[in-house]
């Protein structure tokens, strides 16, 4: 079943750059019952080779924007270290649901944008450059909290703002991603939170599936392209609030159920 999973998950990544940590930590907890710590951890080291499998196909294709790429990194770099120090610090078992719900309106609402052509800028970042460090820190933040929209957001704030083509988004992104997932996954590595045999039969799944993705992102039209990008960013966000949505949930009903205690009779 994992491998089925990371094979869905690494093909949206290698098509679109999306899915690494936005679908990995929800499944991770839901399905095989990780705790949140836990989850961030494997999804981390998960997304950090599938990127690492997909990063060379768009490489190669020189589809890769190396200013936009480094001005990112010097805001979301420091916020991946605040933010894995705020996951550390707090209890990891606890989960955050309502910071993952709150991440799946942000990113839902924003990848709508897309579809919204007065509400795009595509000159915004070759004019105001200066911003794209300051954007990154949340970014940063967030995903060193929960793993999760690094590459979700980092994409859609590129689609949208950048004079850069679909293709390039993606192949930006990713890296973009691939050094917060190593960065990250150095952190969790010493923290001693990740779940080595569920990261296997993720990847057994997973590098196939990242490769088919970045051949059939090929074939895809620029236009289309896009679409496909901001439709799996909207459904990874609306999947992000379901999850969040389950987790406050069962923490609500764990809270209210008391256990009766027995009489006893001499």
């Amino acid at each position: 079943m994992y491998s089925v999973i990371g094979f869905i998950i690494a093909m949206a990544v290698g098509m679109t750059g999306i899915g690494g940590g936005s679908f990995t930590v929800p499944a991770l907890v839901l399905i095989a019952g990780l705790a949140s710590g836990e989850a961030v951890g494997t999804a981390f080291l998960f997304a950090g080779v599938l990127r690492l499998v997909a990063a060379p196909f768009y490489l190669a294709d020189k589809q890769i924007h190396s200013k936009y790429l480094w001005l990112m990194l010097k805001g979301a770099v420091p916020g991946l270290l605040l933010g894995t120090a705020v996951l550390r610090l707090l209890d990891r078992d606890s989960g955050s649901p309502l910071v993952i719900i709150l991440l799946g309106l942000i990113l839902a609402a924003s990848s709508s944008v897309t579809f919204i052509r007065r509400m795009q800028n595509p000159t915004f970042a070759r004019k105001n450059s200066r911003w794209l460090p300051w954007l990154a820190l949340p970014i940063g933040v967030e995903a060193g909290f929960s793993s999760a929209g690094a590459g979700a957001l980092g994409t859609v704030l590129l689609l949208n703002y950048s004079e850069m083509a679909p293709a390039q988004v993606v192949g930006t992104d990713l890296l973009f991603g691939l050094v917060l997932a190593v960065i990250g996954s150095a952190f969790h590595w010493s923290f001693g939170s990740i779940n080595m045999p569920v990261l296997g039969q993720l990847l057994a799944g997973g590098v196939p599936g990242v490769v088919f993705g970045c051949l059939l992102a090929r074939r895809i039209p620029a236009a289309r392209l896009k679409t496909v990008v901001a439709m799996i960013a909207i459904f990874a966000g609306l999947q992000l609030v379901w999850a969040g949505s389950q987790r406050l949930r069962e923490q609500h009903i764990a809270a209210n159920t008391t256990i009766p205690v027995k009489a006893t009779t001499r």
